[in-house]
């Protein structure tokens, strides 16, 4: 009998690597996808590299399959935008060793900008889709993907969603499978596409495409469930958990191989039910293709668009049949906030107090755009801040000296860089401020270029973010420690009115990341006049009677931005309360 364990699906996807003997794995890290990677890289044999971006973590995973590598590379669905590139045409290369690219979507918008169904990725690049529904599924889909792309000369998506990647179930295990990388070839005219190579090879894809879809039509991902012939169901995914549940005596079509759609296997279906359904989370991807093929079926019309499913969401709607909620309390609502000691607080509420516009990007300081900071004005996708706040200039030159970009170290290097050439290149008055915390903090402190690790822990040379600056043509590059509030201020005022790019490095480690912290502060109450401008700060640790504020001292990292706030030094550090 084969060992089990309790796995998430990451952690049931790694181990699918593993066990398929992957030897290279690839990511960028994104929740929910982050954990794939951080697994996979505990087992021996397999180099793990935290690429520095999406699109680079691919072709990073594309040179290792065609060396003859086994090859995953992951990332949440914003990450597949970036990867889109190198990935439709990798299509038409075709591969070397096996490669599976995992996309994991987050309906409902748990830690994302948007939604996303990754799926329509896959049918722009014409490549296989498969979708697995629970933990052992994951485990499995990877070795059947990677076998399929050997077989079929093409990339394979595994499809995941937040709540595959983070629910736990039991995984079987298996024995991993030998680490051989194929032989390479050098073969020009399938891997060097240019346009006389490359419409040789778009042919290729759409008879591989046919194939693919005849495939699914036999492949075991793929099957019929029998039950009532009164209604069936068309599902993938979760989407199968949530039917099975709501719906238990339905028949069920499950779709774990479901691009290219199995055609005649939907036919086969749909003729032996009365009412088809298609159950699928977000984009009507399944049912516009069933609809293609003059079959009667419903879908969005019943079901939402947007947002997470839910087995009482499926029997509501099916069945009209709701259990009812209990009726919510009145309480407090706790929106997210940045963390006790956050070097990113001190910027804000200095931005705040500079009245500025503030072109924001992806990471823990995007929560500065909430209540009370309310310092951002946008936030877009990874490096964005940067072209915003340029594009802002550029329309309305009246803008500059009151317009800054905000983007963090890891979200810089991912993809900050190119918008700072062209912020020089435009010769545009435009302030980055670069809050280097030491880390991609937001999906849970992963090493990036410029930490000077790697995944794996080996010491390398790091980004001289200065240095890096300088060499793209910035002149005006200062650094200053975010708690210095201000120095902050001061540095601010002079680079926003300096009229020419310049960037602002605000450094200082994450607290999660170094544990360091400095005697917890307190109030004296017979200072405190009630006056709640510690209250801007939004920290967590502050907290205010009505009458009088005070700190919490489990919370409070010390970091001393509310004793410089307050304008009656009322606040001060514990060690000295009783003078």
């Amino acid at each position: 009998m084969s060992a089990k364990e309790i796995m998430t699906g990451n952690e049931a996807i790694a181990r699918g690597a593993y066990e398929a003997g992957v030897t290279v794995g690839t990511a960028y890290p994104g929740t929910p996808s982050t954990e794939i990677l951080e697994t996979l890289a505990r087992y021996k044999g397999i180099h793990c590299n935290w690429s520095v971006n999406e699109k680079v973590a691919l072709e990073v995973g594309i040179g290792a399959s065609l060396a003859g590598a086994r090859v995953i590379t992951c990332m949440k669905h914003v990450g597949v935008n970036v990867a889109a590139d190198p990935l439709v045409t990798f299509s038409y290369t075709g591969v070397g060793g096996g490669l599976v690219l995992v996309a994991a979507d987050d309906p409902g918008m748990h830690s994302s900008q948007n939604e996303q169904d990754s799926r329509h990725l896959a049918r722009l690049a014409k490549i296989p889709v498969l979708e697995p529904a629970d933990s052992q599924e994951a485990k499995d889909f990877v070795l059947y993907a990677l076998e399929l792309s050997e077989r079929f000369d093409t990339p394979v998506l595994l499809r995941s969603s937040t709540r595959i990647s983070h629910s736990r179930g039991l995984v079987a295990l298996g024995e991993p499978l030998p680490r051989e990388p194929k032989e390479y070839v050098k073969n020009a005219p399938k891997y060097v596409m240019l346009p006389a190579y490359a419409r040789r090879r778009h042919p290729l894809v759409e008879a591989r495409l046919q194939a693919l879809q005849e495939e699914a039509e036999k492949s075991p991902l793929n099957r019929i469930e029998a039950g009532s012939p009164e209604l069936g169901v068309v599902c993938s995914g979760v989407a199968y958990q949530y039917v099975k549940e709501a719906l238990p005596d339905a028949s069920v079509l499950k779709l774990g191989f479901s691009y290219p759609l199995p055609a005649g296997l939907v036919r086969r279906f749909a003729a032996a039910v009365k009412r088809l359904l298609v159950v699928e989370e977000l984009d009507p991807f399944m049912e516009e293709q069933i609809r293609a093929l003059g079959l009667e079926v419903t879908g969005k019309e019943l079901f939402p668009a947007v947002g997470e499913y839910s087995t009482e969401l499926i029997r509501e709607k099916v069945r009209g049949e709701s259990r009812g909620t209990i009726p919510p309390r009145e309480i407090p609502s706790r929106p997210p906030l940045l963390c006790p000691g956050c070097s990113h607080r001190g910027v804000f509420y200095v931005l705040k107090q500079l009245k500025v516009h503030v072109m924001g990007d992806i990471g823990c300081y995007t929560l500065a755009a909430t209540p009370p900071l309310e310092a951002m004005d946008s936030c877009i996708c990874m490096g964005a801040s940067i072209g915003t706040a340029l594009g802002m200039v550029l329309a309305k030159p009246e803008l500059a000296g009151r317009t800054v970009a905000v983007i963090g170290d890891s979200t810089f290097l991912h993809s900050g860089i190119t918008p700072l050439i062209d912020v020089v290149y435009n010769a545009a008055p435009v302030t980055v401020l670069i809050l280097d915390n030491g880390t991609t903090a937001m999906t849970g402190h992963q090493a990036h270029p410029g930490t000077g690790f790697t995944l794996q822990g080996k010491k390398v040379p790091a980004v001289d973010l200065e240095a890096l600056c300088r060499a793209v043509g910035v002149r005006r590059v200062a650094v200053v420690d975010p708690f210095q509030l201000d120095r902050l201020r001061q540095t601010l005022k002079e680079e926003l009115a300096a009229g020419e790019p310049s960037v602002i490095i605000a450094r200082h480690p994450c607290p999660l990341l170094t544990r360091e912290s400095s005697p917890p502060l307190a109030v004296k109450e017979d200072k405190c006049n009630g006056c709640r401008l510690c209250l801007r700060l939004g920290c967590p640790a502050i907290s205010f009677d009505g009458k009088k504020a005070a700190v919490n001292p489990s919370l409070c990292n010390g970091c001393g931005l509310c004793a410089q706030v307050c304008r009656q030094q009322a606040i001060i550090p514990v060690s000295e309360e009783g003078r």
